[in-house]
């Protein structure tokens, strides 16, 4: 006999706001399945606000209000039974992040958690990770957003290290980031993979899916450094207006995934990387089994 029920998660990042459902179906003597049934981004970018100004603007506080509005509603329409909402970088790093929960809270009856990128690199890490990667390998795993990135190194299939780090592609467009960071991303990667013989990459968030979907690669099969580069000079070729109307990148990518490209190919460069693998997963579907093995805290719709 099956049992069905509904999780959601909402990833409130520094270029885009996310509502994943997810049907959690059990059945006896059988491992659990996990089926999407929606999800929906809109691209609030908090970022531009926060990484330039240091608070969320009036207008985006609105679109934020109006935003969770709609997932309230379209959690309630799916049956959803439990939700986890968390904030990221940009929600972290705004004077006024607290005051914008408290008003999501008292409006929209979503109840919003600000994690560190500690947290979120374990939620992430919850994922079904061990499905894409050979236990006998080890991996470099990044996972790039607008305001942060967060790093791990895998061995035998178990997280050895993870820090994370305020590079992302928002601050990089606002030229927000140092040299000293980058210099500080340099010495760690690779004071933490010089000691491993080889080093593959594993890659997530929007930009590195799009341009896995871009390539026509088979799932499961990796990207090179030689692509990634070719694709990077290719998309410096264009202007932001020829990314939208003739490589056919919506307007919130277009510029996005240049920075986060050269987050990616530095990852590959200073850990000695030729590839990398795109199992197209992140924090939403790490909050969805984090709630499912009660591993965080949920809210019940």
């Amino acid at each position: 006999m099956l049992k069905i029920k509904k999780y959601a998660a909402i990833d409130i990042g520094s270029n885009a706001v996310r509502l994943l459902i997810k049907s959690i179906i059990e059945q006896k003597d059988k491992p659990v399945i996990f089926k999407k049934n929606a999800l929906v981004r809109v691209p609030i970018r908090l970022g531009a606000d926060v990484f330039v100004s240091g608070a969320i603007s009036e207008y985006n506080k609105q679109r934020m209000l109006d935003t969770m509005t709609a997932f309230y509603l379209l959690m309630k329409s799916h049956g959803v039974v439990n939700y986890k909402a968390c904030a990221t970088s940009a929600m972290r790093d705004a004077s006024n992040g607290g005051e914008v929960c408290k008003l999501v809270d008292e409006n929209c009856n979503i109840k919003i958690d600000i994690i560190d990128g500690e947290e979120e690199a374990t939620i992430i890490a919850a994922t079904d990770l061990n499905k894409f990667i050979n236990p006998n390998k080890t991996y470099l795993y990044v996972d790039v957003g607008g305001g942060s990135t967060e790093f791990s190194v895998i061995h035998n299939s178990e997280k050895i290290e993870s820090k994370s780090f305020r590079i992302g592609t928002v601050r990089l467009l606002n030229d927000s980031v140092t040299n000293e960071t980058w210099r500080s991303l340099e010495d760690w990667i690779k004071s933490h993979t010089n000691i491993y013989d080889k080093i593959e990459l594993i890659g997530t968030g929007g930009n590195i899916n799009k341009i896995f979907k871009i390539s026509g690669k088979d799932i499961g099969k990796p990207l090179s450094y030689f692509y990634l580069t070719s694709y990077f000079k290719k998309l410096q070729d264009y202007t932001y207006e020829e990314r939208i109307t003739e490589l056919n990148l919506n307007q919130d990518r277009a510029d996005v995934i240049i920075p986060a490209l050269r987050i990616y190919l530095s990852a590959m460069k200073w850990s000695g990387a030729k590839d990398i693998l795109v199992p197209k997963i992140g924090l939403s579907d790490g909050i969805v089994k984090s709630i499912y093995y009660d591993t965080i805290s949920s809210v019940s719709l």
